[in-house]
Order: C-alpha cells, then structure tokens, then sequence
C-alpha cells in the first residue's frame, strides 16, 4: 500500500478543515489559587485542573512538556493515521497562559510554530525568532492557520490582549463558569462577572475569537439557573461568545468540591439530568456559535460523581431532535458531519447573513447555508 493510497483512520478529525494539534504547558500554580472543582496541579505533577489520565497531557508527559516534541509527536500521529494535514489550528492547554513568565510564552509559542515549520525534523540548535518562525511558516507545507490560547478573565486585559496578538493567538478560551456572582464566589473562582463581560468585550475589539467554558451544576446553582445562564449568553449582547466549551461538574478525587460530596453537601448531576439541561440550553443557541465540545476529557474511572458518559454530545443532540429542538448550532450543521453521519445530500446553496450586536460592536456572521436541509 502507498502512502498516497492509505486508508485513512478516524477521518472525523480533520472533517471541520483543519486538523487540532493540542499542546500543553508544564505545571505552574494558578494565579489566584484553586478553585473548590479543580483537581491536579504542581504538586501532583500535572498542570492545574488535569489529572494525568488525558490523551493530551499523556502526550505532554511522554515529551517531557517539550512543546516542540509535542508538536511532532501529534503530527506524527496524524500522518499514521492516513492524514496528510496542510492546516493545522493549535490549541495551547495547561491553564492560565497569560500568567505564565513571558520569556516561557515566548520560548513555547517559537518552538510550536518551528516544529510544524520543521516538521519531521527534530529540534534546532538554535531556535528562531519569533517572527522569524511566523514568517517561515507562511510558505511551508503545514500551515498554522489557528492559535488558541487559554486563560481566565481577570488575565485578559488590553495589555494581554496586546501580547497574544504579538505571539499570533487568533483565538482565546475564558474560563467563565458561571454568570452568577454568588455562584463564582461559592467555587472560590477568584473571578467576577463583570470580569468575564469585560474580558470578552477586549477580546473581541482585539479581532480575537472568543470561547467560553461553563460549567453547568456547580454547588449554588441549579437546573433552572443554568438553562436560565444558557438562555441569557445569548439574549445579552454582553456576552455573546463565538463558541462554547460546555463542562458539566465533576467530582474528582484530591478537590474541595469532592470533600463536600462525600459529607453529603453537594449533588451533582447525573447522566440523564446532564442530557436534559444541555438539551435544553440548544432552544437558545444560535446560527453563529460553535458548540466546540462538551465533557471533559476525564476517563470514567476516575470521576467519583457526576456524568460519566464519554458521548454526552451524541446523547444531547439526539434528546434535542426528539423534543423538536432545532439545532443550530455550526458543527451539528457542518456539510462533512451531515453527509457522513445523516446522508443528507447538499441541494441549493446560498450566502446568508446575520447582522447581531455584541460587546457594544455589532457582529457580521455569513455562512454558506444548504437552503434545503438547514
């Protein structure tokens, strides 16, 4: 068989037209300390809020948190699989990034975007600069044509906004958790809501695209609440993130919030509470965001309570459908996912547009829609 002619393993993962490279920082403490959910950290020889079990920090670890092995390794990956990837969007995990020492940001960024550069050379003597790597990378056969950053949003002000621009970010995830002050307070998050809208409003006058994580069932909400912070991320044009990263609470080993689980003072919820309130949280989702994922990447095993199902997704989505929830969302419609999972075959399409304010701006989504089966 050649190279050429391979079958190609696991085709989902490069059906949005780029294909992920995540990367993951070594173990630094969290600025503000930890919060009552968060497992992992130095101590344990993981970045905060990991616990050693996810695919990409068994990566990090096998390299040694060596960005550009990291990078390598991935890439490698992806061509044994029958992938031929030309462009790549890589993803920068491990915490507040922003926080982290500069000269580390600086060192890590250069040496992600020579390794793809490089690709499947091993490390230089002697690294480039960063611009030097920028500019290398314009004309070489893998292109990064994304790069996501992660950090909280009391660590993206102007002048971090600034810095990640600098080192060629396109895309920031924020841990926003929750909309609710008291809720925030209750998880010792060290962060305000008004934080969060001031956060995304910076971020989105920088030109980047904005990603918010959160957390429904965390200790002091509820079910209601959380459909209710679903409806009102969308309704207020304070908020209004491009994507979603939706992480029901877990209860994990070695955290605060697992203390309160097992003296009996936290529930969490259960696989089929988790499928109802994110099913339900779709009525209010639309055309313009991304539902990135949602779970974590936490083998069952280890979550002592909460939702344990590795395909909430696929369960949410098809709860959605039975209660006539029309979903939205940008990847349920992608062209390759309906061919592939749904046989829908593309009719009529067309260019449309839908004009939203946001951040105090207003916001221009166009698409390519499938006018018959959107």
């Amino acid at each position: 068989m050649t190279i050429a002619h391979q079958r190609v393993v696991r085709p989902t993962r490069a059906l949005s037209g780029v294909t992920i490279v995540a990367v993951m920082t070594k173990p630094f403490p969290c600025p503000h300390g930890r919060c009552l959910y968060c497992p992992g950290g130095p101590e344990f020889g993981t970045p905060q809020s990991y616990i050693g079990a996810e695919p990409a920090l068994m990566r990090a670890l096998h390299t040694g948190f060596d960005p550009y092995e990291q990078v390598r390794l991935r890439l490698g990956q992806y061509f044994s699989m029958g992938h031929r990837p030309s462009k790549v969007e890589v993803i920068v995990m491990g915490g507040t990034f922003t926080a982290l020492p500069k000269d580390y940001q600086l060192w890590f960024i250069t040496s992600v975007f020579e390794a793809v550069n490089r690709f499947p050379e091993g490390r230089p003597g002697v690294l480039p600069s960063l611009g030097e790597a920028h500019a290398r990378n314009e004309t070489a056969k893998i292109r990064v044509v994304g790069l996501t950053l992660e950090t909280r949003p009391d660590w993206a002000r102007e002048r971090d906004a600034d810095w990640m621009l600098y080192l060629g970010a396109t895309k920031v995830e924020i841990g926003v958790q929750s909309i609710y002050d008291d809720v925030l307070a209750r998880v010792r998050r060290g962060h305000s809501v008004k934080d969060s809208v001031e956060a995304t409003r910076i971020l989105k006058d920088s030109g980047f695209k904005v990603v918010y994580h959160i957390m429904p069932g965390l200790p002091g909400s509820d079910i209601d609440r959380d459909v209710q912070m679903c409806r009102e991320l969308f309704e207020n044009p304070d908020f209004r993130p491009d994507m979603l990263k939706i992480y029901p609470t877990l209860v994990v080993e070695g955290t605060g919030l697992y203390e309160l689980w097992r003296k009996g003072l936290y529930k969490p919820l259960s696989d089929e509470e988790a499928v109802e309130l994110i099913s339900e949280c779709y009525r209010y989702l639309p055309k313009w965001v991304r539902v990135m994922r949602i779970q974590r990447d936490i083998p069952a095993p280890i979550i002592v309570a909460g939702p344990r199902k590795a395909n909430l997704r696929e369960l949410v989505e098809r709860r959605a459908l039975e209660k006539g929830v029309r979903v939205n969302e940008i990847r349920f419609r992608e062209v390759g996912r309906q061919e592939m999972f749904r046989g829908v075959k593309i009719e009529r399409v067309a260019i449309t547009k839908e004009v939203y304010e946001a951040s105090r701006g207003v916001e221009v989504f166009l698409a390519a829609d499938d006018l018959e089966n959107n």
